[in-house]
């Protein structure tokens, strides 16, 4: 299988990224609130998922806030400036398989489908904003 291509958006220097592989919820109900920190800053999103009722967002600052963790260990970087540039759900395989099964009328059987997700947030540092930083300490 062959590896797949980072893709770093236009617009952004340095991008970080941080995932949760097999997280135990569905996609279905993951998305709505990944959608809700897509563009914003770092600090925003942390607010939002703080706040946020549905279960998915725990799992969504973790991962958010492993991200940031990651953006930390560069000394170039103004953690503040960060904005979530990528932020996905995307299907993972399902728990323990198909080997539960549901009856259902007329002796059939139907599959329990226990979902799960992988996670990824990519934060970016703006073009600009890196730019303004190293014309400053040029000076």
């Amino acid at each position: 299988m062959a590896k797949r291509k980072k893709i770093v958006p236009a617009g952004y220097g340095k991008t970080f990224r941080a995932s949760h592989q097999m997280a135990r919820i569905s996609p279905f109900k993951a998305r709505p609130v990944i959608d809700l920190i897509r563009g914003k800053g770092v600090e925003d999103a942390i607010t939002l998922m703080e706040f946020e009722p549905r279960r998915a967002a725990s799992m969504i600052k973790k991962v958010l806030r492993s991200a940031l963790a990651n953006a930390s260990n560069d000394l170039d970087v103004n953690l503040k400036s960060l904005v979530v540039v990528d932020a996905r759900v995307d299907g993972a395989g399902l728990l323990n398989g198909r080997r539960r099964w549901q009856p259902r009328a007329m002796g059939r059987a139907f599959p329990i489908m226990k979902r799960m997700s992988h996670i990824s947030i990519t934060l970016g540092e703006p073009i600009s904003s890196q730019t303004a930083a190293s014309a400053g300490t040029k000076e």
